[in-house]
């Protein structure tokens, strides 16, 4: 196919060039309009035998430039919601495809965006379908939003498609912001605590325990410990965060095994209070995602496979995908997934009663409701409980450094009155 030459200007007049393949001088006009541009000249060049290594290496050069991204750009979640959100409202003014990337691909933010988002443009421009395009970017854009946009594409409602991923999106990170804060506070606290006690026994013990040994009187106990503690991790403290390190290592590698990961997340479900918010915050996604799939007519067994991969928990996963081998007629998957008994029972009568109906998506949405309200009980309940917990714990280990000291100085007082 031959290669051209395109000089052009943007809508604001900017001049801008490139390289593109085409079937003809037309055709290339053509695609550069479907870029968005204008175009001012189009010149075929050819890189054949005659041609200088050099240089043909330079305009292969040019060419991957203009049309590849680096294999390590992706763009965060917050990245890919702008990028759905803007290019919906783009499609739904009633700008054409290629013109919506077009505009999007010559803003300049700094991130992945600025390398992902030209590529797909450029996807687009020598033919290839947006979904196709997109699953190309597989770290940016996952199975499930390939797969929504495939079934945009197939409807003729894409702005309406992006418009419900972004709706999803959203959904699925106020549930792993909801997790995230429960834990700020409490982090917070274990943390200040934690930085009091080691620099109690860092700074403050040895100086005590330089008067102690100067005054030559016997110490109570619980000074005694608390010196001898001290000293322990001045001479030792680089060993234990050698040996903290090392643990946290080691627990990382075994939990990225197939077998660790599933010991791990089955840990997750089994610990009390800690379980209710894994749990709920599963089940919610899953019913979420689901029913976005299936209301945009995706196949009910596709929709399980698209979903298996995205729940963050191993064990339900496991459970999903065997469920998913029980379907026996592609519609009816409340039994299977009851089969397996880890999916609540309310749950999946729920989901049977949506089957009975005809509206699986309804239930499934009338089900992450549900567990959306029980996630925030679960999380407030869990919030409740731990303050007090981390708070008591810090208050008894600070207090056993002040009381420890003031026993050694009241001994040490009653001593000299003798």
């Amino acid at each position: 196919m031959p290669l051209f030459l395109y000089k052009a200007r943007t809508r604001t007049g900017e001049r801008v060039e490139g390289t593109l393949d085409a079937d003809s001088r037309r055709s290339a006009a053509a695609q550069v309009e479907h870029l968005g541009y204008v175009p001012v000249s189009i010149t075929e060049t050819q890189v054949t035998a005659s041609v200088p290594k050099k240089t043909a290496d330079a305009t292969a050069k040019r060419h991957t430039f203009h049309f590849r991204a680096p294999r390590a750009a992706h763009m965060s979640t917050r990245e890919s919601l702008t990028f759905t959100t803007e290019l919906s409202d783009l499609l739904a003014s009633g700008m054409n495809l290629g013109h919506a990337l077009g505009a999007l691909s010559r803003r300049k933010t700094g991130k992945a965006t600025d390398d992902v988002v030209p590529a797909v443009r450029d996807a687009i421009v020598r033919g290839t379908s947006l979904s196709d395009a997109l699953a190309a970017h597989p770290a940016s854009f996952p199975n499930l939003y390939v797969s929504m946009v495939r079934v945009g594409e197939a409807s003729g409602a894409l702005a309406e498609v992006l418009k419900r991923l972004v709706e999803h999106f959203e959904r699925v990170q106020d549930l792993k912001e909801k997790v995230v804060m429960a834990l700020v506070y409490p982090g917070i606290v274990l943390f200040l605590g934690l930085c009091t006690l080691i620099f109690s026994m860092v700074f403050v013990v040895p100086r005590f325990s330089v008067i102690f040994k100067e005054m030559g009187q016997t110490l109570p106990l619980p000074t005694r410990m608390l010196i001898g503690s001290s000293h322990f991790l001045l001479s030792y403290g680089w060993l234990l965060l050698l040996l903290l390190g090392a643990g946290i290592y080691a627990f990382r590698r075994w939990r990225r095994t197939p077998a660790g990961r599933m010991r791990s997340d089955g840990w997750l479900l089994r610990i009390p209070m800690i379980r209710g918010i894994v749990a709920t915050s599963i089940f919610a996604n899953f019913a979420r995602t689901l029913s976005t799939l299936l209301a945009n007519g995706v196949p009910a067994l596709q929709a399980l496979g698209i979903v298996e991969k995205t729940v963050s928990n191993a064990v339900i996963a496991r459970e999903i995908h065997t469920a998913r081998d029980r379907v026996t007629d592609g519609t009816t998957i409340s039994g299977p997934l009851a089969a397996g008994g880890v999916f609540p029972p309310l749950m999946t009568e729920m989901l049977a009663i949506g089957e009975q109906t005809g509206d699986m998506s309804g239930a499934l949405k009338h089900i992450g409701d549900r567990y959306e309200r029980e996630l925030d009980r679960n999380v407030k309940i869990f919030t409740a409980a731990l303050e007090p917990m981390l708070i008591v714990v810090v208050a008894v280990l600070v207090g056993f450094v002040a009381v420890s000291i003031l026993m050694a100085v009241f001994n040490l007082t009653s001593g000299l009155n003798v």
